[in-house]
């Protein structure tokens, strides 16, 4: 990256924080962000819960520096490793037009948003544009009933772009929008399919986070970093250094999804099958799954297969024998 780029007039960097729940299409989302024609470069901070990551892989080549932050959530256990990041990148600010921060599916957007208020470095020199959620057409009611980090997401957000909406008709989109309201009533609402949010202003240089609003919905949002999780909620990382056979893969992940989707939030993977020079990505999200090959491996990158399920009752030993049992 080089070149002199503008942040603002005043030479703050706007930082967008990019949440929602596991398999929302954030990772999407963020790659239209940086395929898209606007003439800006962004520097990007990927947080995972797993322990190995996967998202780097995913989000495209592009010309932007990308920070990936794993084996923790950023609103609570890696918050620090964010300011540190934030402030390598600040001391460069005249090379980036702004930063975007995705968050791992359980992120509380509250105690992110707060590090650009209570962090003394960061308040002076970047400021939180907007929180926008990534709401999954698709599973979001039934997230909603389930996860009270979706529904943290969204009473936090400023922009929600309402994802997939090519798997949900007119009037459940509806009742989506309804059950949305419910819980904010004034963040600005966006229909997508794929990610595809047709005007990226509409996410962008928003001018500013509603701090305001902020604390309406959460008084003591500036002097409590208190929020919890929900309980019982687990990542397994798995990985294998021989080629796969690509069919027994498809078997086993089929069946496993089929058995166990309902408790598998999240799984997504980086493969690596045998006769093939190409990288595999994996993505599920509960019974409802995605592949295709994403181009040849870097010079020098190691061509392990990664495997991340997130979920509820994930038997490890279990899905262990079953990952190496794909081994060609």
């Amino acid at each position: 990256m080089s070149g002199n780029h503008e942040t603002d007039r005043t030479g703050i960097v706007p930082v967008t924080v990019l949440t929602g729940f596991l398999g929302a299409g954030k990772t999407t989302l963020l790659n239209h962000i940086l395929t898209a024609e606007h003439g800006k470069k962004y520097a990007v901070v990927v947080n995972e819960f797993g322990e190995l990551g996967i998202d780097n892989d995913l989000v495209v080549d592009a010309d932007e520096e990308v920070f990936e932050m794993n084996n923790g959530c950023i609103c609570c256990t890696v918050r620090g490793d964010l300011i540190r990041i934030l402030g390598k990148l600040l001391r460069r600010r005249g090379r980036f037009d702004g930063i975007i921060v995705e968050t791992t599916g359980l992120a509380d957007p509250a105690p992110v948003a707060q590090t650009f208020f209570v962090d003394e470095n960061v308040r002076e020199k970047a400021r939180l544009d907007a929180v926008v959620t990534v709401v999954d057409a698709f599973n979001v009611m039934q997230t909603l009933d389930e996860s009270p980090e979706a529904v943290n997401q969204i009473a936090f957000a400023d922009v929600i772009v309402l994802n997939k909406v090519d798997l949900a008709d007119a009037e459940r989109c509806k009742e989506i929008v309804d059950r949305i309201r419910k819980i904010n009533a004034v963040a600005e609402i966006h229909e997508a399919q794929h990610g595809g949010i047709q005007k990226l202003a509409d996410i962008l240089d928003r001018g500013g986070f509603d701090l305001k609003r902020a604390l309406t919905t959460m008084p003591d949002f500036l002097e409590s970093d208190h929020h919890s999780h929900e309980e019982g909620i687990t990542s397994i990382s798995l990985s294998v250094s021989e080629p796969l056979d690509q069919q027994r893969f498809q078997a086993w992940i089929g069946a496993i999804l089929q058995e166990q989707g309902p408790d598998i939030l999240r799984s997504k993977g980086i493969l690596h099958f045998k006769d093939h020079d190409q990288r595999f990505a994996f993505q599920a999200v509960h019974m409802m799954a995605d592949g295709d090959f994403i181009g040849p491996y870097r010079e020098g990158e190691s061509k392990d297969s990664r495997l991340v399920f997130i979920g509820r009752n994930l038997n490890r030993p279990r899905l262990r024998r079953g990952f190496e049992s794909c081994i060609a």
